[in-house]
């Protein structure tokens, strides 16, 4: 049996444009970011269902995940800090339900398979399923930074054939304001630089599995040769 390197689309990221040591601001941020995904995923899969939260479910959701987010990550906040945070995290919800976005399924997790020996994880946050998916990140993200760049654009390899759309709920302004915008397709360039870096981290830092284990779908690629 072949084996291959596995990689997650995140963990390239993260290595690719490595943050500075977390502040407990940072930690804080992470907690409430993640407790966020989770929420809206709960109340996408109820609305999914024909199912409607009632708002006395969502502020009881939101403030169980928001403590034990900030419980994982061992920080506390002030009481009327964390009064804050809900009621950011509520409106988020509101905004969410009106959104685009509202009541997508996630795409099954694809694999970039390059050159055989690096399969690269890569799921984004929901699809239609027929032309478009989407990341949404609850800060403003338009335009895309490096980091975020760079998700899509392996995000858009997995995804070839489907309409990149990156959509903004930012919890920080009151009202929360919702933007989105379609990411260009990369260039050849882009999307071959893009390639040579998962390639190469997935080489350094990936785990090693037996292939015919990889569960895909897969998309297949292969690098060009070394200019010059």
């Amino acid at each position: 049996m072949s084996t291959i390197r596995t990689i997650a689309v995140h963990d390239i990221v993260q290595r690719a444009y490595p943050r500075p040591p977390a502040t407990e601001q940072d930690e804080v941020a992470m907690a409430v970011g993640k407790a966020i995904d989770g929420a809206l995923s709960h109340f996408g899969h109820l609305a999914r269902q024909g199912r409607k939260p009632s708002a006395t479910s969502m502020r009881e959701l939101a403030a169980t995940l928001l403590d034990e987010g900030l419980a994982e990550a061992a920080v506390r906040v002030a009481a009327p800090e964390r009064e804050k945070i809900l009621a950011q995290f509520r409106a988020v919800l509101q905004a969410y339900r009106q959104s685009e976005i509202f009541g997508l399924a996630r795409p099954r997790t694809r694999v970039i398979r390059i050159d055989g020996r690096v399969g690269v994880y890569a799921q984004p946050d929901y699809w239609d399923g027929r032309a478009r998916f989407y990341e949404m990140k609850s800060y403003p993200a338009i335009p895309p930074r490096p980091d975020v760049a760079m998700q899509l654009r392996l995000f858009q390899l997995a995804f070839p054939t489907f309409e990149a759309v990156l959509v903004c709920l930012n919890r920080h302004s009151t009202p929360v304001q919702t933007t989105s915008a379609v990411i260009p397709r990369p260039t050849a360039e882009e999307g071959a630089a893009a390639l040579r870096l998962a390639y190469d981290l997935g080489l350094e830092f990936g785990q090693e599995k037996v292939a015919e284990y990889v569960e895909g779908p897969f998309v297949d690629y292969v690098l060009p040769p070394p200019s010059g």
